[in-house]
């Protein structure tokens, strides 16, 4: 497992990632500035500058409230606040506690968040 900090305005947040193909692509990404939006009020998503590895992920996941997951076919990273059903080209890397989640939720459209290897 690696930790990564999601650092929004002044809070640092603690996050933990498995240990994939995909999450070491995106450890390799860092640091990172991304822009959030929310989107069907179950996550908040950006757009990563370059797609990450699937090799030897499963093809799809159920995600799960507090996951950090990869939606392939769209390019984004995703913060899950609520679960969501089966979808082909999620990838799960890692969590978040609950508090840290629901600030997160609480952002508005737009919020910037910065990450970094911890």
């Amino acid at each position: 497992m690696s930790a990564v900090t999601i650092t929004v305005g002044d809070r640092a947040i603690e996050a933990e990632l498995n240990d994939s193909a995909t999450s070491r692509d995106l450890i390799a990404q860092l640091p990172l500035s991304l822009t959030f939006r929310d989107y069907g009020g179950q996550e908040k998503l950006a757009t990563l500058p370059a797609p990450l590895s699937v090799d030897g992920v499963p093809t799809g996941s159920a995600a799960q409230a507090n996951d950090i997951g990869y939606y392939a076919p769209d390019n984004v990273l995703v913060l899950y606040y609520k679960p969501v059903g089966y979808f082909n080209g999620i990838v799960r890397l890692g969590t978040v506690g609950a508090d840290d989640m629901e600030f997160l939720r609480s952002q508005p459209d737009g919020f910037a968040a910065d990450i970094t290897a911890s």
